[in-house]
């Protein structure tokens, strides 16, 4: 009867101390999900508050900044453009949209847009390439090729490059292409690699030149 008696003191504490641990991981995980929705939101707010001060600008300042990205993104374009030809890449108009893409007037924003555009383009071509050879080409397998893209940048945390993950996805299922769908993949990461590489580099040409002359935009 004692024995019983023990057992059920000991099954309660038991239960007791799990009710607590379970109570301790649910708090837990609530404040890492709050924790998430006020960053998120102080990245909307920051978007926005960038996207006011950069209309508030001055029209002269606005006009230079303006003119300097433009000349910057075109010779980043037609200098990726040029050599795609005798490098082997036969749509180098993906190289060139790239370096349009990635050219900003400010060099960390650029690495971090080339990242983001390397990362999409060789996450979308890796499972739109796998999805046209397991499933088929298809309206379902494209849409879970787009799916999975997405999802991918998410879980490895670049969710600012599932657009160009996506768009690689759609190149490879739904845009007709001659030869094998290997070589197409391959030559679309190619092609936006070597456009982001171009972009970076005039990027960072330019902003030495304009440090070394004193010119601020």
């Amino acid at each position: 009867m004692r024995v019983e008696q023990a057992m059920r003191r000991a099954g309660e504490g038991d239960g007791a101390e799990r009710a607590v641990e379970d109570a301790v991981r649910a708090e837990a995980d609530s404040e890492v999900s709050r924790r998430a929705d006020r960053d998120t939101s102080r990245i909307h707010w920051l978007r926005d508050q960038t996207a006011r001060l950069r209309k508030r600008l001055p029209l002269r300042r606005r006009l230079a900044g303006g003119l300097s990205h433009g000349v910057m993104s075109a010779v980043a374009a037609i200098a990726a453009y040029l050599p795609t030809q005798v490098l082997g890449l036969r749509e180098g108009f993906w190289a060139a949209i790239t370096a349009v893409a990635v050219a900003q007037t400010e060099f960390g924003a650029t690495r971090s847009t080339a990242r983001d555009q390397f990362t999409g383009a060789a996450i979308g071509g890796a499972i739109g390439l796998a999805a046209y050879l397991t499933l088929g080409p298809s309206v379902p397998t494209y849409a879970v090729a787009v799916v999975l893209a997405i999802l991918a940048c998410w879980l490895v945390n670049v969710a600012s490059a599932c657009r160009l993950a996506g768009i690689t996805a759609t190149i490879i299922l739904l845009v007709p292409h001659l030869g094998p769908v290997e070589r197409m993949a391959g030559s679309r990461v190619l092609e936006v690699g070597w456009g982001v590489c171009v972009a970076i580099a005039t990027v960072w040409l330019v902003t030495r030149v304009n440090r070394w002359l004193g010119v601020k935009l």
